[in-house]
């Protein structure tokens, strides 16, 4: 029998959605489509199950580079209906305008964009897709065969391969994917048109249909800092040594006037928020939870009332004392500041982001609710508790049946019908339960992967791409404030490009060889764009590859916290 004397154990779902800016200032083009794939897969699934079910509360997280190029790809696709402009991603301009190029390199690029991601999950009961798949592969192990493909392969396969990433909830609701699925193979100009039109909308539509739930109050929006840097790192290199002594660390001594830029990162950040949704955001996730004292101050200060982190980082932070059982379920406040910080339970978003994914539905969410009972029957007073499980909103789904379909039709059925458990949203809580903050002595700085700083420095490889953003900041520092306004303000934007943490995620360390390429490649890119703008020529450095991969590393945007 429930304890009615005990207030519900509160939970809070946090889903952050992040895309690495893929455009090439070089070429003009976007260099992945990883950001509106997931836009018609994943961000269009997780607000159709969150409207679906009305008594669900939850937080959603956005990068603001990531709501930039949505509207970027929403702006191309606007105008190219209109009449006008052009596509800046070639995969779907190819996909709008199938003229097949007849040259042999192009049509290998081709089909090699059409296979990346084909062994996930959300392709596997594709069996048009899978065929064509065989004989694309045949063709790339023999290229002088590849001649005898017809067009209309080609076609095919562009269409499938974005059936394969249209939503779960969108392939059950629109007839015209439902007929364009039915038709199989040959498909039209016509239906290569009616495919992106549907893209289009979904592109076109997703952040409003969040920021309608947010304006209902049935979901809380926040925002992580503008280029989705680590902050910490910025501030002060040596904050890697805080949770790893023994750390490598850069040539470089600091990362020059990383503080002021910080602050560029929430200031920014805030107005992008406020240009999408209408109102300030209330709380911040920094890039992969990345804190330190000196972070959550500057948030306080840039007026954000929340952040958060990984349980790692509350456990180095309580080394020397005894916390009990709960202490990881309440959210706590520095010494002289208001700023409440949160820390995610590591176990629970793991079992969400890399354990369920091989299970049935109804059994994952069986194991996770008993998991929830277990700490709402361990609480030895009826002070308010509060859960927050922080993950991937997007990455992870790929890897369950239908897009995480049916696991998160019955988590969110589930949650809302149990009675000893409310789900909430972080600001929420803080406004029904003011005093349960604890006050922590110190903030040892730290991520949610390891409690450390080590997934972006310590290697010599990333090392060494410190060593050349903090080169390139020295330049900044001499020539920017001799530039016109529009050209320091372009050039404080592409500063901030290359301080991302996308770039440090992925050198180093045994990472497949075909992603450190794009990414090694776009991040020189990036700083040689940043010197073009300061009036200078890029460092002769930049025009050579400094980091390799692994030919059978791995590609794993995700990673469980421990």
């Amino acid at each position: 029998m429930a304890d009615t004397k005990r207030p519900p154990l509160q939970i809070v779902l946090c889903w952050h959605m992040h895309q690495p800016d893929y455009f090439d200032p070089t070429s003009g083009r976007f260099q992945d489509p990883w950001t509106y794939l997931h836009a018609i897969k994943d961000y269009v699934d997780m607000v159709a199950h969150l409207e679906a079910h009305p008594e669900m509360r939850a937080v959603v997280n956005f990068s603001p580079v990531l709501l930039k190029q949505i509207e970027a790809y929403t702006t191309d696709l606007t105008a190219v209906a209109a009449g006008g402009g052009r596509i800046h991603d070639p995969l779907l301009a190819a996909l709008h305008q199938p003229l097949i190029p007849n040259e042999r390199e192009e049509r290998i690029m081709l089909l090699r964009a059409c296979l990346r991601g084909a062994e996930n999950r959300l392709f596997e009961n594709l069996a048009v897709y899978q065929r064509l798949v065989a004989t694309a592969r045949h063709m790339l192990a023999h290229p002088d065969e590849i001649g005898y493909l017809h067009d209309q392969f080609f076609v095919d396969l562009l269409v499938w391969y974005h059936l394969g990433w249209i939503g779960e909830t969108v392939r059950r609701s629109d007839a015209r994917i439902q007929d364009l699925l039915a038709h199989q193979q040959h498909y039209s100009m016509l239906q290569c048109r009616t495919l992106v039109a549907v893209i289009r909308e979904l592109i076109g539509g997703v952040i409003d249909r969040y920021r309608v739930l947010a304006d209902a109050g049935r979901i809380e929006l926040s925002i992580t800092p503008y280029s989705h840097p680590i902050l910490p790192l910025l501030i002060d290199l040596n904050s890697a040594r805080a949770a790893w002594p023994d750390c490598p660390m850069p040539l470089a001594a600091a990362y020059p006037a990383g503080e002021d830029r910080a602050r560029w990162q929430l200031s920014r950040a805030r107005e992008v928020y406020e240009r999408f949704f209408g109102h300030p955001p209330a709380g911040c996730w920094p890039a992969e939870g990345g804190v330190c004292d000196r972070t959550v101050a500057l948030a306080g200060e840039a007026g954000f009332a929340w952040v958060a982190s990984g349980q790692a980082v509350l456990r180095n932070s309580l080394a020397d004392e005894e916390p009990a059982m709960t202490a990881l379920y309440r959210p706590y406040r520095l010494p002289n500041g208001d700023t409440a910080c949160f820390f995610r339970d590591d176990a629970l978003a793991d079992a969400i982001g890399f354990v369920y994914r091989d299970w049935h539905a109804d059994d994952a969410v069986a194991e996770f609710i008993h998991r929830l009972e277990a700490i709402d029957a361990a609480r030895t007073d009826n002070q308010p508790m509060v859960v927050p499980i922080i993950l991937d909103g997007e990455n992870a789904w790929e890897y369950y049946p239908e897009n995480g379909y049916h696991f998160l039709g019955a988590l969110y059925t589930a949650l809302a019908s149990h009675e000893r458990l409310a789900t909430t949203t972080f600001s929420a809580f803080l406004e029904a339960a003011p005093r349960a903050a604890g006050r922590l002595r110190k903030l040892v700085a730290g991520s949610w992967v390891y409690g450390t700083f080590s997934t972006w420095i310590g290697d010599s490889e990333k090392n060494r791409a410190w060593d050349m953003l903090a080169a390139a900041k020295h330049v900044f520092d001499q020539r920017a404030p001799a530039l016109d306004d529009a050209t320091r303000a372009a050039a404080e934007r592409q500063l901030s490009l290359c301080e991302a943490s996308d770039w440090f995620w992925w050198f180093g360390g045994d990472n497949a060889a075909d992603t450190v390429t794009h990414f090694e490649r776009l991040f020189r890119v990036h700083l040689a764009a940043l010197y073009q703008l300061l009036g200078c020529d890029p460092p002769d450095a930049l025009a050579h590859v400094f980091t390799h991969g692994v030919s059978h590393g791995s590609v794993d945007t995700m990673r469980p916290a421990h």
